[in-house]
């Protein structure tokens, strides 16, 4: 690992080693193993930072004589006391050193006596250093002296040293393994094992998309890990390699063929399986594969299956085996894993395409796409498709049924990217026929339409294809099911109205029962979204409870999913828990990975409205790092996360993650996302105290409702619009919104909104002088966001409420109250809003729940505190954030740092 890079784990490790080094009158001894790359080197240099001995590092590099102790002591300036008289015999040996040592004693003239004699005078230079560290690092690669030396020292160490040494215990040559320092000598013994999926997640911050993936690829060993992220994700990283490559040249070439065997392979199998296909008889492939074992090329994988640790040396062998005798090794392996019962698909498939058996691979590949599809891995089944696409001698027939089976599967699926790609090239490909092209197109725009920057491109593709399919109308209504949906884009309402018609129409005429459920999955939906479903339970009566086929439960579970987005958006939270429980239930029983990823992220919203915050940012980042791909999902975690980080006054992350949204492009968002993005804006440029930055995203927020139509989506936009606009002065804009979003919600199924509109009334009669009446409507409000489980919001009206009667011990009572329901839910800055009102108006009094002692934890103030100094925040912007003054920030600063053990704001950001 390199010094630059995070030192994640090992805390345990650490702190052994560290206790261990600390100066004492008696000597210490560690061992550090563990495989290459795992980091020894780092735990030991991490630990030594922290040590005031004198330190002396010794590498095994060349075996040359007593190497490793010779490099850690050439470069000595001083020792404690003069060396005894025996450590003249090392001036030929250091020469670099000679101004410390004594004369060199008369040679006796036996090589076992004068090697004794340089023990001892090693022993003796070490002791004249008093406290020291000697580390002497990979000593499996020690020459036969230095393994003898340390040996020596370990049994009888100078009195204040500790020694450390590192090694690979299984290059380690026999002999080393069951030295012991005598019972007085304190010890450490740390075996290093690799990182887990959070540690490698916590290595890479966010420079990677996936930690599974990458801890899959990588065995979560840190050099690989830091190798791939410096080299990228294109082929192995180049000192991966060569590190495994050193240890093949150093092996038999019977044990190659067995290293090679196994990489073309590609996974862990019986030594008879290895044996066979590298052409060996058992005798010779036995001890071949002892040797590859041994050298660390492979190791045992399981009972009796042997492979390769990870994916990149498995990959660096397979490269090194030359074309030839790597096609005949895969006809090998094909021929071998054809006799096998169930026919393993998908490696026969890979086999026989780097085989060149193009028969094969065509028949194995589209069974192992069928048979993945089948058990719901859809992401398998597309890449399958697509590289059985790119065969150029495939005849037209393959190409069009191989065509529709890759869209329906990328639809399915989440792999997005490579579809698209493939299914653009298609659409030019003269063997695509002209009845398949519009089914081609569809899907083509369904991908689309999930990307990032696409959305629009998408839709008109998706028109396009209607117009395409005119002659197969149970293709064209899927289409039209697209374009009905109210959050796509920005058709206005008066147009969405029209597409949703024809689907309505479309339900009604249909025979096909999967199809059928289908439409239903995005008319139910489109319904509710616009306000107009005339109700939850009425709307979930016209799907069928009980289905027949995987094909028609994928749809149902979408219809659940999809109905539970829109209840969210609207506020109908309640149906929305219970519809997201079947649909998910339903979408993972059957296989329906994109239907499951946009509940995950409708679950994530539904949270934030319902007040479920408690670990709910550490979630979204989790998903967005599963579906990053995947622009309806990301944008809606994005929200998510700003609205989150408003609330905790974090205002540049705020600002990232609204951008991650759209909400600048509206033509290319998520309609309600967007909408909630500039509410989120709005509220963000209110706390920072900057009315006109807020009345401008109040605007753009405004507009978009009004382009669109859809006043049902207005629940959060709508009341910190009419505060941005009345804070502005703007008191006739404010008016006219309320209007508007009176005049658009009448009628409708809209509980959101409708509890806005009181919120939006209540702020107008405070501003006419109307307080009783602003009093009696905040009131309701609160009761009305209470009503329908909307805590957070509820909890903003009653402060709005608290704001316009404070009337003495009570309201400050309940002023305290209200900052404590901020901080259950994690609203830092609404909290601090609500005790930086109470202070000014005299109150202070303890808590409801009484005050308590922390002792050496974190209260909850140094808790924020800490939190926004880990962001980097000066004491002057945590001081705004939190309403306190610079002098008790300082405080709150110095007591977090020293709970935390920290002695500077930079070691916290370490």
């Amino acid at each position: 690992m390199t010094r630059s890079s995070a030192f994640v784990g090992r805390s345990a490790e650490l702190e052994s080693l560290r206790a261990l080094l600390l100066p004492r009158e008696t000597a210490a001894f560690a061992v550090v193993e563990g495989e290459a790359g795992i980091g020894k080197s780092r735990l030991v240099r991490e630990a030594l930072a922290s040590v005031d001995r004198t330190v002396l590092i010794g590498r095994c590099r060349e075996p040359f004589p007593y190497g490793a102790i010779l490099d850690a002591l050439h470069g000595l300036t001083t020792t404690a006391e003069r060396p005894n008289q025996i450590t003249g015999v090392l001036r030929t040996l250091l020469p670099e050193i000679t101004h410390l040592l004594p004369s060199e004693p008369t040679p006796v003239g036996d090589r076992r006596f004068d090697r004794h004699r340089i023990f001892r005078a090693v022993r003796e230079l070490l002791a004249a250093l008093g406290p020291a560290v000697l580390v002497i690092e990979d000593l499996h690669w020690a020459d036969d002296d230095t393994r003898h030396l340390v040996r020596f020292l370990i049994t009888d160490p100078p009195p204040e040293l500790a020694l450390v040494v590192t090694f690979r215990r299984e290059e380690l040559p026999a002999g080393l393994n069951g030295r012991r320092p005598p019972e007085s000598v304190p010890r450490a013994h740390i075996s290093l094992r690799p990182f887990t999926i959070s540690e490698v997640r916590a290595l890479i911050g966010e420079e990677c998309a996936s930690a599974e993936a990458l801890h899959e690829r990588t065995a979560g060993i840190p050099f690989v890990v830091e190798e791939t992220l410096r080299w990228g994700s294109d082929g192995v990283p180049p000192m991966v390699r060569e590190e495994l490559l050193e240890r093949l040249a150093r092996l038999p070439i019977t044990a190659n063929r067995v290293a090679q065997a196994a990489a073309v392979l590609g996974v862990a199998e019986t030594a008879e399986v290895i044996g066979e296909v590298a052409g060996l008889t058992p005798q010779r492939c036995r001890v071949a594969l002892t040797a590859a074992l041994a050298a660390g090329v492979l190791r045992e994988v399981g009972d009796c299956r042997y492979g390769f640790r990870h994916s990149f040396a498995q990959q660096s062998v397979h490269d090194t085996v030359p074309g030839p005798d790597r096609r005949e090794l895969h006809l090998r392996a094909l021929r071998v894993l054809e006799r096998r019962e169930p026919k393993p698909l998908l490696r026969l498939a890979e086999h026989s395409r780097r085989a060149g058996v193009l028969t094969n691979w065509m028949r194995y590949g589209e069974a192992a796409a069928a048979q993945a599809t089948e058990s719901g891995d859809h992401a398998t089944a597309t890449d399958l498709l697509q590289r059985l696409l790119e065969e150029p001698e495939l005849a037209a027939a393959d190409v069009n049924r191989l065509a529709v089976r890759l869209g329906q599967s990328a639809h399915v699926g989440i792999d997005q990217l490579d579809p698209i790609a493939t299914l653009r090239r298609l659409l030019g490909d003269r063997r695509l026929a002209t009845a398949v092209r519009g089914e081609v197109r569809l899907f083509l725009g369904m991908l689309l339409i999930r990307q990032d920057g696409d959305l629009s491109a998408g839709l008109a593709e998706i028109e396009l294809a209607v117009r395409e399919l005119a002659e197969r109308p149970n293709l064209a209504v899927k289409g039209v099911a697209v374009l009905a949906q109210p959050f796509l884009g920005s058709a206005p309402l008066p147009v969405l109205r029209r597409w949703q018609k024809q689907l309505h129409d479309g339900v009604f005429d249909c025979a096909d029962p999967e199809l059928r459920v289908s439409l239903l999955a995005s008319h139910l939906p489109a319904r509710l979204h616009i306000g107009e479903g005339g109700g939850v339970r009425e709307l979930l009566a016209a799907l069928p409870e009980d289905v027949a086929t995987p094909g028609e439960q994928r749809q149902l579970a979408r219809a659940h999913c999809n109905l539970a987005d829109a209840c969210t958006s609207i506020g109908h939270y309640e149906w929305a828990d219970s519809l997201l429980v079947s649909g998910l239930r339903l979408a993972n029983d059957c296989g329906a990975p994109f239907v499951v990823s946009t509940a995950r992220a409708t679950q994530a919203r539904l949270d934030w409205f319902t007040g479920a915050w408690s670990g709910l940012a550490d979630r979204c980042m989790r998903l967005l790092d599963e579906y990053h791909d995947l622009f309806p999902v990301s944008s809606e975690l994005s929200l998510v996360l700003g609205l989150l980080a408003v609330a905790r006054g974090e205002w540049d992350e705020a600002a990232r993650w609204f951008a991650a949204t759209g909400v600048t492009r509206p033509r290319e968002a998520i309609g309600p996302v967007a909408i909630d993005a500039c509410a989120g804006l709005t509220r963000m440029w209110l706390s920072k105290g900057e009315p006109e930055a807020a009345a401008q995203a109040a605007d753009d927020g405004l507009k978009l409702l009004r382009d669109k139509g859809i006043w049902s989506w207005s629940g959060d936009m709508a009341p910190v619009a009419v505060t941005a606009l009345l804070g502005t002065g703007r008191e006739h804009d404010a008016y006219r919104v309320v209007d508007d979003l009176e005049t658009g919600i009448a009628g409708l199924d809209a509980p959101l909104p409708a509890a806005a509109l009181l919120t939006c009334r209540a702020q107008l009669a405070e501003a006419r002088g109307d307080r009783s009446g602003a009093i009696e409507l905040h009131r309701a409000a609160t009761t009305r966001y209470e009503k329908i489980g909307a805590p957070y919001f509820a909890a903003l009206a009653t402060e709005r409420e608290l704001l316009c009667r404070m009337d003495g011990d009570r309201s400050q009572e309940e002023l305290a109250a209200l900052a404590e329901t901020f901080d259950d839910f994690g609203a830092t800055r609404d909290a601090a809003r609500c005790r930086h009102l109470l202070r000014g108006l005299g109150g202070g009094t303890p808590s409801r729940r009484g005050r308590r002692g922390y002792g050496n934890e974190l209260s909850p103030r140094e808790q924020d505190v800490a939190r926004l100094l880990a962001q980097g925040r000066t004491n002057r912007e945590i001081a705004e954030v939190l309403f306190l003054s610079p002098r008790t920030v300082e405080q709150h600063v110095a007591r977090a740092l020293r709970k935390l053990g920290v002695s500077s704001r930079g070691e916290l950001l370490t």
